[in-house]
């Protein structure tokens, strides 16, 4: 075997330390010339198995015609077969432990067959020309914590669709044209980012993509990997950063997948205790394990590194860090110290995180962590966990409670709306109203509102500006930013024909200036890390449902006074308390239209402040004002 893509006694020790950070260039099928002759090379872990060999279409899934060498004491296999091309299916033929014969799909494979074909595809990842080099050079200096992030969640096998044809009977859109029409719209809209779920490749549509089997395989539903980083690299080109749904906190039990892989739980812990969730019928992964360990930090640089995303979003960090997460008592092993942390967790988080963002400045790894786990965003040297930033999901249930209550229990609630900003610095946070708030008989954004439609809409708006004037980073699923009004399905596309509706075409241009308002003005974004950078004005208007604050900017220039009124009863008389005697320039109001106008502040105390001035603030009414 060549040199170049042996597995040598180097590429053994770094694995075996779990820091081998590109094994996907050596493990999984290459593409190589061995011998002046064209062929590929194959190599696999499966340190338990009595023996392994490689069947395909170029040896008619024989299971003797390429048998596989164990190159070293560490249990990889490998072999080059002459003759074997790109494009063409195979799968690793396993003997296991007991002697059961196991027909594996590839764990390092980068494309997998088309579903409900379980292969894997030989392919060549290293010959796509990337047009992006001015995207990731100014990437390098992006900064989250002062940055605007606008964020577009998106299911792309259900964003649109063709009409069926014959070829393409699911009418899926090929990453390439899903490329041009996200683009299209991201830009129209605003946002900075679009966050893609289900793109690693997974078996069941039903799981979003949340029960993964191909981690180094964008999905073949929509494409090559070519194919995909067309994608991304357009959507660079366009100025849009792409983020991706990464899940390193479970797999499915499919046969052809990592589960009891050679044999023995090699992925996963033997002990179901602690290899099993038991509401998601899923393996646990072992993350004490450095092989293991490997798989899943070279995996988060390969969609970074060689497919050039701009972040991963880590899916149900808090099943990973609680042993007893969803189990009942005797379900779970505590660890060493008799708790319920998974040690081995947080070590590969701060492990994961450092690596990740220290070799690729201005990328991002975002944790959906639903607890109060201290310092997610903290540095990992200071004990933190070492993620750029997290999903806020109790401002998420606060604030969804709070607003699908009849306005007149509002007052009662006050708490809800007001709570976040208790703890808005202890991380550095994402305000997410995300595709979990609109499945699962939980109604779409616009059906959670009080009231007739016209009421539902008024709410959503005040809402939205409420969302995107508080501390945080943003994100809303689509369909959020034009009313859809049934549940998010995958099986069918949005409801885009009722753009053709006054309301959510309405509805949708209010969202667009909300966005672009959120990103021209720093005071919305620059200092959201910052306690100075935000005041109430009268957090304890309770009895009215009214809120006020200030955003200010870092030149104390351009700042933000925000009005927010949560009951449909207008207040002709309203008078709010300023900072200072300035003046005060309405920008935007609740028809997201306005024509600006100047209110001056005169010394008449209010709110506890020496100036003030009198507004009339209508029913749902919202108030920016520029000072």
């Amino acid at each position: 075997m060549g040199e170049r893509l042996k597995f040598t006694d180097l590429d053994q020790y770094l694995f075996g330390e779990g820091t081998h950070y590109d094994i996907y260039r050596k493990l999984g099928a290459h593409p190589t010339t061995y011998r002046r002759r064209k062929g590929v090379y194959f190599a696999v872990w499966a340190p338990n198995a009595q023996s392994v060999s490689v069947i395909g279409e170029f040896n008619q899934w024989d299971t003797e015609a390429n048998p596989m060498t164990k190159a070293g004491p560490i249990g990889v296999y490998e072999v080059f077969v002459p003759g074997a091309k790109i494009g063409q299916l195979y799968k690793f033929f396993i003997k296991g432990i007991n002697g059961e014969e196991l027909y594996k799909a590839d764990p390092y494979a980068n494309e997998a067959e088309r579903r409900p074909g379980t292969a894997s595809r030989i392919t060549d990842i290293t010959d796509y020309q990337w047009k992006d080099d001015t995207w990731m050079k100014n990437r390098e200096t992006f900064d989250e914590k002062v940055d605007a992030m606008a964020i577009y969640e998106v299911h792309p096998g259900s964003w649109r669709k063709h009409e069926s044809e014959e070829d393409n009977e699911e009418g899926f859109y090929n990453y390439r044209e899903f490329a041009h029409e996200l683009a299209h719209y991201v830009k129209e809209m605003g946002y900075t980012h679009v966050e893609l779920m289900g793109i690693a490749e997974h078996p069941f549509d039903g799981s979003w993509g949340y029960q993964v089997t191909g981690y180094y395989a964008p999905t073949s539903r929509y494409g090559t990997p070519q194919d995909f980083k067309y994608l991304v690299d357009y959507l660079h080109r366009q100025k849009i950063g792409v983020i991706l749904d990464w899940v390193p906190a479970h797999f499915p039990k499919d046969a052809h997948g990592l589960a009891n892989f050679d044999g023995t739980a090699l992925y996963e812990h033997a002990d179901p205790r602690q290899g099993e969730h038991p509401d998601w019928g899923t393996k646990i992964y072992n993350y004490g394990r450095p092989e293991v360990k490997n798989f899943l930090i070279a995996n988060a640089l390969f969609w970074v590194e060689e497919c050039h995303v701009d972040g991963l979003r880590v899916d149900a960090v808090a099943s990973m860090l609680y042993l007893d997460y969803g189990k009942k008592d005797g379900e779970w092993v505590a660890n060493k110290y008799g708790e319920n942390k998974n040690l081995e967790a947080i070590e590969f988080f701060k492990h994961l995180n450092t690596v990740v963002l220290g070799r690729n400045h201005g990328s991002l790894m975002i944790a959906e962590e639903s607890t109060a786990w201290p310092m997610v965003t903290g540095k990992a040297e200071e004990d933190g966990l070492g993620f750029s930033l997290k999903w806020n999901m109790g401002w998420m249930n606060d604030f969804l409670e709070y607003m699908k209550l009849d306005p007149f229990f509002r007052k009662f609630n006050h708490h809800k709306i007001v709570f976040s900003m208790v703890y808005a610095y202890s991380e550095k946070y994402v305000l997410v109203l995300s595709h979990d708030e609109v499945v699962h008989l939980k109604c779409s954004m616009l059906n959670k509102m009080p009231g007739d439609l016209d009421d539902k809409f008024k709410n959503l708006k005040l809402g939205y500006a409420f969302m995107f004037c508080h501390p945080g980073k943003k994100l809303l699923f689509m369909g959020q930013d034009f009313g859809q009004l049934r549940e998010w399905s995958e099986e069918r596309e949005l409801d885009w024909y009722l753009l053709g509706e006054d309301a959510h075409r309405h509805l949708q241009e209010y969202v667009r200036t909300l966005i672009h308002l959120y990103k021209k003005y720093p005071a919305l974004h620059a200092m959201d890390n910052e306690k100075e950078g935000f005041e109430w004005i009268n957090s304890n208007d309770g009895d009215r449902s009214i809120l006020s604050f200030v955003r200010h900017s870092p030149t104390k220039r351009n700042n933000l006074l925000v009005v927010c009124n949560f009951t449909p009863v207008a207040r002709e008389d309203y008078r709010v308390g300023v900072p200072r005697k300035k003046q005060y320039k309405l920008i935007m109001d609740e028809t997201g239209m306005t024509v600006p106008k100047i209110y001056k502040a005169e010394k008449k105390e209010c709110d506890d402040r020496k100036f003030s001035f009198a507004y009339p603030l209508p029913a749902y009414g919202v108030a920016i004002f520029l000072f």
